[in-house]
């Protein structure tokens, strides 16, 4: 979306709230601006992209400025579109006033190219990664992975999507007119101050449930409209929230199609009323638009803490997909792509993470939560089995309000002294090192990865750098069908989910791959790992 849409929808939304909630409706459903399409990149005649990391300027409250940050824009960045096979060269320029990264989550490269914490690039530096995709075709993301402010930068708005396509691309049948059937929608949450600015804290509360806002952007822009043709609609889906994890629906109950995953499309298509998703995963979907019906995505209220105070607490419309009279040219195919049985894991190296978070920032979170927001933060959840069973209503509560007063948000005390904030969440004990690698996986051999959060409710969306994997189970269950394909996303909350993983490219203990929990602030504060992988 360009400042010029968000200033006239701006200038719409202070005049609108003066009419009464009937002609509000009708007057939004007229005047609500256009869904922002991300331009779409291509290497040039040298096979060379340039992103550039620069500050910009958003209204978001009428007669307020708000200062963002994005790539080749003033908020989120282009899609750049890579071909299987095909080496590109991607030149990107920090124009920020601190340090970045860029991190190209998803895609099967080096550790070297990877652009984890370790690829630092100064403000006024250029960073140059050259790379030849070799995965099927896919949505993938980039955003920074900065240690200690990975959280900040995303909640100021860097996030930018990468198309892979293969030479079975073409012949499947799907949408792909990009911008008009085959479309980008990129949510993210947003908490802003008086003045209009980012309202970003990495503080007790944020480290412990993750930083969240109180007003959802698609691809920047509040409740957008897209003007689509009669037919099968393509919605490439990125969960690009700090914390939040989403639940998306379409508003009339009509049908979702999954076809792809994380790391590609599925075998067949998948049905689905709604479609849970983490922070950092992506999904693409089909829904048929040939009714010619108006119609919301949305994304329904989750169990998660505080991600259900309002507007969240309902079914909030995200995007309002009006059809025309112009007939789509895409389908929805009966088969989707390849996809290999699992492998007999019984005999294969183990590795286990357990993920660790300190009691005190648990508990001081929790009543920080508790202290701004009320019981309803907690959606419905009691304590954590690490606080011995108890509960966040009645009684208990009174008396850990008791216990909160002496807080202060640089980590806080609790009676049982103060918080490392920094170093609160770990994996397996240990907080993450920006120095030392955690162990070694050898190149081609596959393992079986046990992940687990038992002891602690909090939800850890996990990721893996450098690969592909299979979920081979989640949370104790067999994964749902939607989830069954390539992944790079995994959900661990109060139990133990394990996966399938191979790594075909190398990572050294100056440029390693991470193994991270994907809720922001969790990872900013050590629940990450580094790992090489030789030969």
């Amino acid at each position: 979306m360009q400042r010029r849409d968000f200033l006239k929808y701006s200038a719409f939304l202070g005049a609108a709230t003066m009419l009464p909630a009937w002609s509000r409706f009708a007057f939004a459903a007229q005047e609500r601006p256009a869904l922002g399409i991300p331009p779409l990149l291509t290497a040039d005649n040298a096979q060379k992209i340039t992103l550039n990391i620069q500050q910009g300027q958003m209204v978001f409250i009428p007669g307020k400025t708000t200062q963002t940050w994005g790539y080749n824009g003033d908020l989120l960045g282009p899609a750049l579109k890579l071909r299987r096979g095909k080496p590109v060269t991607v030149d990107i320029v920090n124009k920020l006033p601190e340090a970045t990264t860029v991190h190209w989550h998803g895609l099967e490269i080096s550790g070297e190219q990877d652009g984890g914490p370790q690829a630092i690039i100064a403000p006024g530096g250029t960073r140059t990664v050259s790379f030849t995709p070799d995965q099927p075709e896919a949505t993938c993301w980039f955003h920074p992975h900065t240690h200690g402010k990975t959280g900040h930068q995303v909640a100021m708005g860097l996030a930018g999507l990468v198309l892979i396509e293969d030479d079975n691309t073409a012949s499947t049948g799907l949408p792909g007119e990009w911008g008009i059937d085959d479309i980008p929608v990129v949510l993210q949450d947003k908490r802003l101050t008086a003045d209009g600015e980012i309202d970003y804290q990495l503080d007790v509360m944020s480290a412990a449930v993750g930083w969240f806002g109180d007003t959802m952007l698609t691809n920047g822009a509040v409740y957008p409209q897209h003007m689509a043709p009669r037919g099968w609609l393509r919605l490439r889906l990125l969960n690009g929230c700090n914390a939040r994890s989403l639940r998306m629906a379409a508003g009339d109950g009509r049908p979702l199609y999954v076809i792809g995953s994380d790391g590609g499309l599925l075998a067949e298509p998948v049905k689905v009323q709604e479609l849970p998703m983490l922070p950092g995963e992506r999904f693409e979907v089909l829904v048929d638009t040939s009714d010619g019906k108006v119609f919301d995505l949305v994304t329904l209220p989750v169990r998660q803490m505080g991600m259900t105070l309002a507007p969240f607490d309902e079914a909030l419309p995200v995007l309002s997909i009006r059809p025309t009279l112009d007939a789509a040219r895409g389908k929805l195919p009966d088969v989707l792509a390849a996809m290999h049985a699992l492998i007999d894991t019984s005999r294969l190296p183990v590795r286990e993470f357990r993920l660790m978070m300190d009691m005190r920032l648990d508990m001081q979170g929790m009543m920080m939560l508790t202290d701004k927001y009320g019981p309803q933060a907690m959606a419905g959840m009691g304590m954590h089995g690490n606080m011995g069973g108890g509960h966040m209503s009645g009684g208990h509560m009174g008396g850990m309000k008791g216990m909160s007063r002496g807080m202060n948000n640089g980590g806080g005390h609790c009676g049982s002294g103060d918080v490392d904030l920094m170093n609160a969440n770990s994996i397996n004990g240990i907080p993450f090192s920006m120095t030392e690698s955690a162990f070694d996986v050898k190149q081609g051999q596959a393992e079986r990865w046990v992940i687990s959060g038992v002891g602690d409710m909090m939800l850890h969306p996990f990721h893996i750098h450098g690969t592909r994997f299979r979920i081979l189970s989640e949370g104790g269950r067999t994964p749902a069908a939607h989830r069954q394909g390539w992944k790079d996303m995994v959900r661990i909350e109060g139990n133990v989910s394990e996966v399938l993983v191979k790594f075909d490219h190398p990572a050294t203990n100056a440029h390693p791959f991470m193994a991270h929990c994907h809720l922001l602030e969790h990872e900013d504060t050590g629940m990450m790992t580094g790992f090489t992988v030789t030969a």
